[in-house]
């Protein structure tokens, strides 16, 4: 068996020189796709410093007293922030969303952008949202991928100027927190076939227990439904930055967690938890007994919805739910250790 695993990495290291990289990136500048979709929020796009336009929807409170920017996760796109937009604005809380590229209807569908392009619209999405709230607190909520563009963003250089931080089961499986066999699969797998593409229908893996919602998501043009090893691979890189940058986030962190999570293992969200902890970050770590991966859209989202608009409202008070009691949740009360 090390025989084959050894010429198996030597293919692979070949395979290198021959690929230009693990993952098709796009090209910068390209215009969005003009796919009709029928929205409730207002649909607008916003621009980034290279040209390109991506959409962007608009849940708007008739008085807003805050702002919440939603950024996606793997595949999906704005629409995910749908339902708790709906009942955030009825609490008098604007929620903008937009498709990051290669999701959605921005450009290169299916397609990589890179974690630096990635963060630099996240600024570019916090600058235009300044500008039109000026007056008003502003918070990013980032959902798997999401969370984890948010995460490196606080690594570069200009780090998003905005009022707190929500990361809902952030994507921090990297590198460091992979078993070696995962690691070297996914490696080899991404160097040799990048291109070949895998179902997001991972066998055994539930990501929520709201059906109907996934069923919904199943039939949605939008959503991506195979993805290429290449952007997997990238993906892990992605998430790695994500872990590392966990202790320089410089605004308050709410930490949000699902017991049933069965997408993003819950040692690397602990780990996580303990870097920000030993950085003095501001952080508040929730577990949701009933919650799954996809906490704002699970069957007991109303509970993660209240909580986050009580962490905007009262920031040190105890969540209504009470899911500062991390006992479900054993990784998180533990810093990562079980």
């Amino acid at each position: 068996m090390r025989r084959i695993f050894y010429l198996l990495l030597a293919v692979a290291i070949i395979a290198i020189s021959v690929v230009a990289g693990p993952s098709r990136v796009m090209a910068a500048g390209d215009a969005f796709s003009s796919l009709a979709i029928n929205p409730d929020a207002e649909i607008t796009s916003v621009v980034m410093p290279d040209g390109t336009h991506l959409p962007m929807r608009i849940w708007a409170a008739a008085n807003p007293r805050a702002i919440i920017i939603g950024v996606h996760g793997m595949n999906d796109y704005s629409n995910a922030f749908d339902m708790p937009a709906r009942w955030f604005v009825a609490q008098g809380i604007t929620v903008l969303a937009y498709d990051q590229r290669g999701f959605g209807q921005a450009p290169g569908h299916g397609l990589w952008a890179g974690s630096a392009r990635m963060v630099s619209d996240l600024n570019a999405v916090v600058a235009f949202t300044h500008k039109r709230y000026p007056d008003l607190p502003v918070y990013i909520l980032g959902t798997s991928m999401g969370g984890a563009v948010v995460m490196r963003a606080f690594s570069s250089v200009t780090p998003p100027h905005v009022d707190g931080v929500i990361l809902a089961a952030p994507a921090v499986w990297g590198w460091r927190a992979m078993n070696s066999f995962y690691e070297t699969v996914i490696w080899m797998s991404a160097h040799l076939l990048p291109s070949l593409t895998l179902s997001g229908n991972a066998p055994g893996i539930q990501p929520s227990d709201n059906i109907s919602m996934l069923r919904a998501l199943g039939n949605d043009p939008l959503v991506i439904k195979q993805t290429e090893i290449g952007t997997l691979y990238s993906l892990v890189d992605l998430m790695d930055e994500a872990a590392l940058a966990a202790p320089q986030i410089n605004v308050p962190v709410l930490l949000m967690f699902g017991a049933h999570d069965q997408v993003v293992p819950p040692l690397p969200i602990g780990q996580a938890l303990t870097d920000m902890q030993k950085a003095h970050v501001d952080v508040i770590p929730a577990c949701y007994p009933e919650g799954y991966h996809m906490l704002l859209r699970d069957l007991d989202r109303a509970i993660v919805w209240r909580d986050i608009e009580s962490w905007i409202d009262a920031r040190g008070q105890p969540l209504p739910s009470g899911a500062q009691n991390l006992v479900p949740c054993p990784w998180l009360a533990n810093g990562g250790r079980l």
